[in-house]
């Protein structure tokens, strides 16, 4: 089983709200081939719609899926994505491990250069203040 990631296009929906009912029969898909869904982030549509118009349709719905499924099944999964009508485009990318783990180490070196800054300045701050009471004697 291989990481992916999947955007998803739904056109024809009013509201967000309708989503959802879209993206479960293009997810069952997934659960179909054997795979499993990981994590599912509804981007929304874009302010000024498609560059161009595409088969008639000037905006849609972006869902981005991290799914995990078996490499032989994803041509099999995006031939089925071609007749389900739910779908209007979709796109899957293989996650790069390697990548993802050097990520994670740069945003967890960020947060502690962070955590480490605002403790020095509220150590600045609470020497400061004590500075500044008179002390009585």
């Amino acid at each position: 089983m291989k990481k992916y990631d999947a955007l998803y296009i739904f056109v024809g929906i009013a509201k967000e709200d309708a989503v959802n009912e879209r993206l479960e029969k293009a997810l069952a898909e997934v659960t179909r081939l054997g795979g499993n869904v990981l994590e599912t982030v509804v981007i929304g549509a874009p302010k000024d719609g498609f560059a161009r118009p595409m088969k008639k349709h000037n905006t849609g719905i972006y869902v981005k899926v991290r799914i995990e499924l078996d490499p032989s099944k994803v041509s099999e999964l995006v031939n089925r994505y071609h007749l389900v009508e739910e779908v209007f485009r979709v796109q899957i990318l293989a996650v790069d491990e390697r990548r993802e783990a050097k990520l994670a180490e740069e945003r967890a070196a960020r947060a502690e250069r962070q955590a480490r800054k605002d403790a020095a300045q509220a150590a600045a701050a609470a020497s400061a203040e004590t500075e500044e009471t008179p002390e009585e004697a």
